[in-house]
């Protein structure tokens, strides 16, 4: 078979047509966020984020049963923004560390979900697709919600870039020159929660973290400049779900699983050959 033909048979396939756009609109969409999560050291933010939502699910699959997706979607996506705005009151009020705050919730929601989960009989199987993604199985609905949602968290960021850039990059120097530099940080926080819930079709909650960072983390050892850092990080979100789904879909692994194994593989690449950081850059100036 031809590289060509290669190529475009699994695009015969319609769901395969669905989760190539989806894996590749998301995978674009958290290397944008997570270009502020890695300046900021908030690595653990979005994996709180994710984890905290199963309240939420739980919640929804008692209200209104496991087959309707979207009334489980509004209830992660509400679940995850209260917690965001609670990391942010508790880190800001409680005068602690944001680390401190974003664990204590991360515990406290994740044991809630857990005790709400263990009184929903059968829930439990159903939940594997919410652990790790199932790209495959997203609907034309579940498109329209992962355009609406990131092209409002992409344009919110185009909007409030320069704020964002110094809340990102130094927090200390957003309070001295006295923009609203609280309502900034909420703001980050809701764009990573929306981010997290769009994003769990896809990858799952167990591998979400991985793909708010890797993108990210790997345009970090390429480039020096935010910018260049956004474009890089989004071209190579995009490239690990393209590649990622057709190597799933070839060798039949788990579609989330594969684009994760993707983009590390990109940051481990960059980590070796970077011009600027890389292993081999340092060993030959030695």
């Amino acid at each position: 078979m031809s590289f060509a033909a290669w190529l475009v048979e699994p695009l015969r396939f319609s769901f395969m047509v669905r989760g190539l756009i989806a894996a590749m609109s998301v995978g674009g969409l958290c290397a944008v966020v997570g270009s502020s999560i890695v300046l900021r050291g908030m690595a653990f933010m979005g994996d709180a984020i994710a984890h905290s939502i199963l309240p939420g699910l739980a919640c929804g699959v008692l209200t209104a049963g496991r087959s309707d997706r979207r009334t489980l979607f509004w209830w992660a996506l509400g679940t995850a923004i209260i917690v965001a705005l609670g990391v942010g009151w508790i880190s800001k009020r409680g005068r602690v560390r944001e680390d401190m705050s974003i664990g204590i919730i991360f515990a406290g929601m994740f044991a809630l979900g857990i005790a709400l989960i263990s009184t929903v009989r059968g829930f439990a199987v159903d939940l594997v697709h919410f652990l790790f993604g199932n790209v495959l199985g997203v609907s034309n609905g579940d498109l329209v919600l992962i355009g609406a949602f990131g092209g409002a968290v992409l344009l919110l960021v185009f909007l409030f870039y320069k704020e964002l850039v110094v809340v990102s990059f130094d927090p200390t120097l957003a309070q001295t020159l006295r923009p609203p530099t609280s309502a900034y940080r909420y703001l980050l926080f809701v764009l990573v929660a929306v981010t997290v819930v769009v994003s769990l079709q896809t990858v799952g909650v167990g591998l979400m973290l991985a793909m708010l960072i890797a993108p990210a983390s790997t345009a970090f050892l390429l480039t020096r400049r935010l910018p260049s850092m956004i474009a890089i990080g989004s071209l190579l979100g995009i490239l690990s779900g393209a590649i990622g789904l057709y190597l799933s879909f070839c060798w039949s692994i788990a579609s989330g699983a594969m684009i994760v194994l993707v983009a590390i593989a990109f940051f481990f690449a960059a980590l070796l050959l970077s011009p600027h950081r890389g292993i081999l850059r340092r060993f030959t100036r030695g």
